[in-house]
Protein backbone atom coordinates (compact mmCIF):
# COMPACT_ATOMS: atom_id res chain seq x y z
CA UNK A 1 0.00 0.00 0.00
CA UNK A 2 2.82 2.29 1.06
CA UNK A 3 4.34 1.83 -2.26
CA UNK A 4 1.56 2.88 -4.46
CA UNK A 5 1.03 5.74 -2.03
CA UNK A 6 4.43 6.53 -2.71
CA UNK A 7 4.30 5.94 -6.30
CA UNK A 8 1.01 8.52 -6.87
CA UNK A 9 2.87 10.78 -5.17
CA UNK A 10 5.76 10.84 -7.93
CA UNK A 11 5.88 12.69 -11.17
CA UNK A 12 5.77 9.68 -12.78
CA UNK A 13 2.49 8.98 -11.11
CA UNK A 14 0.88 11.48 -11.32
CA UNK A 15 1.47 11.81 -15.06
CA UNK A 16 -0.14 7.89 -15.20
CA UNK A 17 -3.82 9.51 -13.51
CA UNK A 18 -3.63 12.32 -16.02
CA UNK A 19 -3.54 9.81 -18.92
CA UNK A 20 -6.18 7.41 -17.02
CA UNK A 21 -8.23 10.26 -16.62
CA UNK A 22 -7.58 12.13 -19.89
CA UNK A 23 -8.84 8.95 -21.29
CA UNK A 24 -11.78 8.77 -19.57
CA UNK A 25 -12.38 11.87 -19.94
CA UNK A 26 -11.86 11.96 -23.86
CA UNK A 27 -14.55 9.02 -23.93
CA UNK A 28 -17.25 11.19 -22.31
CA UNK A 29 -16.83 14.23 -24.77
CA UNK A 30 -17.06 11.99 -27.41
CA UNK A 31 -20.21 10.42 -26.17
CA UNK A 32 -21.67 13.78 -25.28
CA UNK A 33 -20.70 15.18 -28.40
CA UNK A 34 -22.99 11.83 -30.25
CA UNK A 35 -25.87 12.50 -27.95
CA UNK A 36 -26.02 16.31 -28.71
CA UNK A 37 -25.70 16.22 -32.02
CA UNK A 38 -28.66 14.05 -32.37
CA UNK A 39 -30.74 17.76 -32.58
CA UNK A 40 -30.22 17.65 -35.70
CA UNK A 41 -32.69 14.54 -36.14
CA UNK A 42 -35.22 16.56 -34.80
CA UNK A 43 -37.04 17.28 -31.73
CA UNK A 44 -38.51 14.07 -31.29
CA UNK A 45 -34.95 11.66 -31.61
CA UNK A 46 -33.07 14.15 -28.94
CA UNK A 47 -35.95 14.66 -26.83
CA UNK A 48 -36.47 10.70 -26.52
CA UNK A 49 -32.68 10.66 -26.26
CA UNK A 50 -33.05 12.59 -23.10
CA UNK A 51 -36.10 10.75 -21.55
CA UNK A 52 -33.60 7.28 -21.91
CA UNK A 53 -30.91 9.30 -20.03
CA UNK A 54 -33.34 10.63 -17.03
CA UNK A 55 -35.23 6.98 -16.96
CA UNK A 56 -31.28 5.84 -15.47
CA UNK A 57 -30.79 8.71 -13.12
CA UNK A 58 -28.25 6.09 -10.93
CA UNK A 59 -25.76 6.06 -14.36
CA UNK A 60 -26.71 9.40 -14.97
CA UNK A 61 -25.41 11.08 -12.04
CA UNK A 62 -22.95 8.55 -11.76
CA UNK A 63 -21.59 9.76 -14.75
CA UNK A 64 -21.59 13.48 -13.84
CA UNK A 65 -19.97 13.12 -10.59
CA UNK A 66 -17.31 10.96 -12.25
CA UNK A 67 -16.78 13.25 -14.69
CA UNK A 68 -16.43 16.09 -12.22
CA UNK A 69 -14.21 13.61 -10.01
CA UNK A 70 -11.86 12.72 -13.16
CA UNK A 71 -11.98 16.43 -13.99
CA UNK A 72 -11.03 17.34 -10.81
CA UNK A 73 -7.98 14.39 -10.08
CA UNK A 74 -6.96 15.65 -13.71
CA UNK A 75 -6.82 19.38 -13.04
CA UNK A 76 -4.95 18.65 -9.70
CA UNK A 77 -2.49 16.36 -11.03
CA UNK A 78 -1.48 18.59 -13.38
CA UNK A 79 -1.31 21.05 -10.86
CA UNK A 80 0.91 19.08 -8.91
CA UNK A 81 2.99 17.72 -11.34
CA UNK A 82 3.94 21.51 -12.31
CA UNK A 83 4.83 22.29 -8.70
CA UNK A 84 7.25 19.35 -8.77
CA UNK A 85 9.03 20.31 -11.98
CA UNK A 86 9.16 23.88 -10.73
CA UNK A 87 10.76 22.46 -7.22
CA UNK A 88 13.01 20.44 -9.61
CA UNK A 89 14.14 23.74 -11.00
CA UNK A 90 14.05 26.45 -8.33
CA UNK A 91 15.94 29.39 -10.64
CA UNK A 92 14.63 30.19 -14.32
CA UNK A 93 16.82 29.90 -17.04
CA UNK A 94 19.30 32.47 -17.83
CA UNK A 95 18.23 32.56 -21.32
CA UNK A 96 14.90 30.84 -21.85
CA UNK A 97 13.96 29.66 -25.36
CA UNK A 98 11.12 27.77 -26.11
CA UNK A 99 12.29 24.22 -28.56
CA UNK A 100 10.26 22.33 -30.03
CA UNK A 101 7.62 22.86 -27.13
CA UNK A 102 3.11 23.66 -29.10
CA UNK A 103 1.53 26.45 -27.93
CA UNK A 104 -0.78 23.46 -27.05
CA UNK A 105 1.84 22.13 -24.87
CA UNK A 106 2.55 25.22 -23.17
CA UNK A 107 -0.57 26.44 -22.25
CA UNK A 108 -1.96 23.13 -21.10
CA UNK A 109 -2.66 24.41 -17.34
CA UNK A 110 -4.08 27.32 -18.26
CA UNK A 111 -7.15 26.26 -20.99
CA UNK A 112 -7.37 22.96 -18.41
CA UNK A 113 -8.54 25.59 -15.85
CA UNK A 114 -10.78 26.97 -18.04
CA UNK A 115 -12.24 24.12 -19.50
CA UNK A 116 -13.28 22.92 -16.04
CA UNK A 117 -14.75 26.39 -15.28
CA UNK A 118 -16.97 25.77 -18.59
CA UNK A 119 -18.23 22.42 -17.52
CA UNK A 120 -19.25 23.97 -14.24
CA UNK A 121 -21.03 26.71 -16.39
CA UNK A 122 -22.40 24.06 -18.31
CA UNK A 123 -23.75 21.78 -15.82
CA UNK A 124 -25.69 24.87 -14.14
CA UNK A 125 -26.70 26.31 -17.20
CA UNK A 126 -28.52 23.19 -18.86
CA UNK A 127 -28.28 20.12 -16.35
CA UNK A 128 -29.79 21.89 -13.58
CA UNK A 129 -30.99 24.81 -15.18
CA UNK A 130 -29.96 27.85 -12.29
CA UNK A 131 -32.13 30.81 -13.31
CA UNK A 132 -29.33 32.79 -12.25
CA UNK A 133 -27.01 31.37 -14.72
CA UNK A 134 -29.37 30.82 -17.67
CA UNK A 135 -29.12 34.51 -19.20
CA UNK A 136 -32.92 33.95 -21.36
CA UNK A 137 -34.74 33.45 -18.14
CA UNK A 138 -35.22 37.56 -17.61
CA UNK A 139 -35.87 37.62 -21.33
CA UNK A 140 -39.49 39.15 -21.89
CA UNK A 141 -39.74 35.99 -24.72
CA UNK A 142 -38.84 33.41 -22.07
CA UNK A 143 -41.62 33.50 -19.34
CA UNK A 144 -40.20 30.23 -17.99
CA UNK A 145 -38.35 30.13 -14.52
CA UNK A 146 -35.81 27.81 -16.18
CA UNK A 147 -35.21 25.04 -18.99
CA UNK A 148 -36.53 22.36 -16.77
CA UNK A 149 -40.26 24.09 -17.55
CA UNK A 150 -39.89 23.39 -21.18
CA UNK A 151 -41.87 19.94 -22.29
CA UNK A 152 -43.08 18.80 -25.45
CA UNK A 153 -46.46 18.13 -26.91
CA UNK A 154 -46.34 14.17 -25.21
CA UNK A 155 -44.98 15.75 -22.01
CA UNK A 156 -41.61 15.23 -22.15
CA UNK A 157 -38.89 17.41 -21.51
CA UNK A 158 -38.50 19.47 -24.57
CA UNK A 159 -34.36 19.62 -24.40
CA UNK A 160 -34.49 20.38 -28.35
CA UNK A 161 -36.05 23.49 -27.39
CA UNK A 162 -33.92 24.15 -24.77
CA UNK A 163 -30.68 23.86 -26.81
CA UNK A 164 -32.36 26.10 -29.40
CA UNK A 165 -33.09 28.43 -26.73
CA UNK A 166 -30.17 28.40 -24.40
CA UNK A 167 -27.79 28.73 -28.25
CA UNK A 168 -29.72 31.27 -29.21
CA UNK A 169 -27.97 33.47 -27.10
CA UNK A 170 -24.70 34.93 -28.88
CA UNK A 171 -23.23 35.71 -25.58
CA UNK A 172 -23.83 31.60 -24.60
CA UNK A 173 -22.80 30.71 -28.00
CA UNK A 174 -19.93 32.38 -27.98
CA UNK A 175 -18.80 31.38 -24.75
CA UNK A 176 -19.71 27.95 -25.89
CA UNK A 177 -17.48 28.07 -29.13
CA UNK A 178 -14.85 29.58 -27.10
CA UNK A 179 -14.50 26.22 -24.20
CA UNK A 180 -14.24 23.96 -27.52
CA UNK A 181 -11.33 25.76 -28.83
CA UNK A 182 -9.71 25.17 -25.71
CA UNK A 183 -10.89 21.91 -25.25
CA UNK A 184 -9.61 21.28 -28.26
CA UNK A 185 -6.25 23.03 -28.55
CA UNK A 186 -5.94 20.84 -25.26
CA UNK A 187 -7.19 17.32 -26.43
CA UNK A 188 -4.45 17.92 -29.38
CA UNK A 189 -1.21 17.74 -26.72
CA UNK A 190 -3.15 15.79 -24.55
CA UNK A 191 -3.80 12.47 -26.30
CA UNK A 192 -0.45 12.92 -27.83
CA UNK A 193 0.78 12.94 -24.29
CA UNK A 194 -1.43 10.10 -23.45
CA UNK A 195 -0.21 7.75 -25.64
CA UNK A 196 3.48 8.94 -24.39
CA UNK A 197 2.03 7.87 -21.13
CA UNK A 198 0.85 4.49 -21.77
CA UNK A 199 4.07 3.88 -23.69
CA UNK A 200 2.44 3.55 -26.54
CA UNK A 201 4.50 5.73 -28.65
CA UNK A 202 7.64 4.86 -30.57
CA UNK A 203 9.49 6.13 -33.79
CA UNK A 204 7.92 4.45 -35.98
CA UNK A 205 3.77 5.34 -35.06
CA UNK A 206 4.63 8.64 -33.09
CA UNK A 207 3.40 10.68 -35.70
CA UNK A 208 0.71 8.40 -35.89
CA UNK A 209 -0.76 9.02 -33.10
CA UNK A 210 -0.06 12.17 -33.13
CA UNK A 211 -1.75 13.07 -36.29
CA UNK A 212 -5.10 11.04 -34.48
CA UNK A 213 -4.77 13.72 -31.53
CA UNK A 214 -5.37 16.25 -33.59
CA UNK A 215 -7.98 15.03 -35.87
CA UNK A 216 -9.66 13.90 -33.03
CA UNK A 217 -9.47 17.53 -32.00
CA UNK A 218 -10.62 18.63 -34.86
CA UNK A 219 -13.26 16.50 -35.64
CA UNK A 220 -14.44 17.22 -31.70
CA UNK A 221 -14.19 21.07 -32.46
CA UNK A 222 -16.51 21.14 -35.70
CA UNK A 223 -19.20 18.65 -34.30
CA UNK A 224 -19.82 20.78 -30.70
CA UNK A 225 -19.89 23.90 -32.60
CA UNK A 226 -22.01 22.79 -35.27
CA UNK A 227 -24.53 23.28 -32.99
CA UNK A 228 -24.33 26.38 -31.50
CA UNK A 229 -23.73 28.20 -35.13
CA UNK A 230 -26.24 26.26 -36.62
CA UNK A 231 -28.91 27.96 -34.32
CA UNK A 232 -27.66 31.15 -34.24
CA UNK A 233 -28.30 30.91 -38.21
CA UNK A 234 -31.59 29.85 -37.59
CA UNK A 235 -31.76 26.27 -37.18
CA UNK A 236 -34.54 24.75 -35.00
CA UNK A 237 -36.01 28.42 -34.72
Amino acid sequence: MKTVVTFFRSSLGKKCIMAITGLGLFVFVIGHMAGNLQIFLGPDRINSYAVFLKSKPGLLWTARIGLLLMAALHIGSAIQLARINRLARPSPYGNHKVVAASYASRTMLMSGLIVFAFIIYHLLHFTLAIPEVNLLSKSPDFPHANFLDLRDATGRPDVFRMMVRGFSNPFVSGFYVMAMGLLCLHLSHGLSSMFQSFGLKNRRIGWLLDSFAILSAGLIFIGNCSIPIAVLLGYGK
